[in-house]
């Protein structure tokens, strides 16, 4: 059992954000200073309101400060800017260890067998209930890896119940069209990860399962874009019309891409 040690309610909306500490945020996470003049200030507003809708619980004697929440908020928000929040809204808190952590869950199968399982996480989503985080991880995000993307990711997949790897669709969208791009993207990349190939646009993680998939190639997608548009260009626009954004073109118009 966990110990929570301390417990934040977020800040009110209107209250100031503490510059020093947004712009350490802002630059930790490298895709985020391609932002547009647009999509600044509306980060910052969902930043707040965020903020304001979390409760922030450190475990182990960490204390959850406003440099350690905002880390988990910008990344948090970058998946849902043209979102909204109301995607992450059948959960509120946020529980941070001070770095990976040891999970153990108890499940049933179809069978009725039970099943134990123990390992070590650095970040774990549960379904209608808290968003579980190293710190460490948190604060050290690099291309390719962002464990609040990922985790978030698995929260929007949740809202169709089971991380499967199929979020809730917008109604433009074709759920056959998201299927075929997935499952065939998954399987060639199984099959690369089997064969220890050199083209894998991400973590080899990603073929445990096809919520992995879609966890990983969002976490990529967000800060790593250009080997997914490459290698899966069908999932890359499948991305691109779900989060309603284009990381690919955002970096190459800020000059941070060729």
């Amino acid at each position: 059992m966990f110990r929570l040690d301390r417990l934040w309610r977020g800040s009110r909306p209107g209250e100031p954000l503490n510059n020093l500490h947004w712009h350490e945020a802002m630059a930790r996470c490298w895709p985020l200073p391609a932002l547009s003049a647009d999509e600044r200030p509306q980060l910052e507003a969902l930043a707040r309101e965020f903020l304001a809708s979390r409760a922030w619980e450190g475990v182990g004697g960490l204390d959850p400060d406003e440099r350690l929440r905002l880390a988990v908020t910008v990344q948090a928000c970058l998946p849902v800017l043209s979102l909204g929040l109301d995607w992450y809204s059948d959960w509120v808190t946020v529980l941070l260890y001070p770095s990976g952590f040891v999970a153990r869950h108890v499940w049933e199968d179809e069978f009725g067998v039970v099943h134990e399982e123990e390992g070590p996480l650095v970040g774990e989503a549960w379904e209608r209930g808290p968003l579980v985080l190293s710190a460490e991880d948190v604060l050290t995000p690099e291309p390719g890896f962002s464990v609040v993307v990922h985790e978030c990711a698995h929260k929007l997949d949740m809202r169709n119940g089971d991380a499967n790897g199929q979020p809730p669709l917008h109604a433009e969208m074709s759920p056959a069209r998201w299927k075929a791009a997935f499952s065939a993207a998954w399987d060639r990349f199984a099959e690369g990860v089997e064969a220890q190939a050199d083209w894998l646009p991400f973590d080899a993680y990603a073929a445990e399962n096809p919520g992995e998939f879609f966890a990983v190639a969002s976490e990529a997608f967000f800060t790593d874009p250009a080997p997914v548009q490459q290698v899966f260009p069908e999932v890359y626009q499948q991305m691109v019309a779900f989060y309603r954004q284009d990381p690919l073109a955002r970096l190459t118009r800020a000059g941070l891409l060729p």
